[in-house]
This record gives C-alpha cells, sequence and structure tokens, in this order.
C-alpha cells in the first residue's frame, strides 16, 4: 500500500513547490523591509560525506550579514532531519526548519531551528 504522505514525482531541480513558492514571497517581503538583505533558492549545495550531499531550500543573508540555511517542509522524513542535524554541526550557517501553518492555527510561518 502506497503511503499517501509523498508525493507520486519529485520536481526538477530549480523548481519550487507550492510552500516554497510562498516562501520565496515572504523572504522578498522581507527584502523590502530590510530584515533580509539577500536570498537564493537552492543556493548552496554542502557535502556532507562521500557522496552524499545536503542542498537547502534556501540560502538567506539576514540583516546584520549572518547566513542561514532554510529549508521548508510540509512533512519530515527521517532522511531530511537527519541531513540538516549533519550540516548544522558541520558549517557556520544557522539552520531553520520552515513550516507553513495553516489557516486555522493563525497562518504564517512556524521556525524550528538546528
Amino acid at each position: 500500500m502506497r503511503n499517501k504522505a509523498f508525493a507520486l514525482g519529485r520536481l526538477k531541480v530549480g523548481e519550487m513547490n507550492s510552500v516554497e513558492a510562498a516562501y520565496q514571497l515572504y523572504l522578498d517581503a522581507l527584502k523590502q523591509s530590510g530584515a533580509v538583505k539577500w536570498h537564493k533558492f537552492e543556493g548552496l549545495k554542502l557535502r556532507l560525506a562521500d557522496n552524499t550531499f545536503y542542498t537547502p531550500d534556501f540560502a538567506v543573508m539576514v540583516a546584520d550579514g549572518t547566513l542561514e540555511c532554510h529549508e521548508t517542509k510540509g512533512f519530515w522524513t527521517d532522511d531530511a532531519r537527519v541531513k540538516i542535524k549533519v550540516a548544522a554541526s558541520l558549517y557556520p550557517f544557522r539552520f531553520k526548519a520552515i513550516r507553513k501553518q495553516t489557516k486555522k492555527a493563525g497562518g504564517g510561518w512556524d521556525i524550528e531551528e538546528f
């Protein structure tokens, strides 16, 4: 039996899903306000081990110049959670997991730092 929590196919590299597209609009608004200096979708590729890489959804430079890696998720798999934790232990960036809140929960974004 197929697990219905997973999409039938993956998007092409560089193509955003609906949560990523919504988050990019949010980052664009933060850039307009000055809270974000720069952001790029799939702008970094980090080596975790031989033949193992992690590409955060967004590389973000906040107003104070700090670089952050933002990962948007609707659902976390064990593999994805392990990769972001390993990346956070190896690289001097701030890592954040971003989940879109439902309208019933008030909307906005839920942010978890690693």
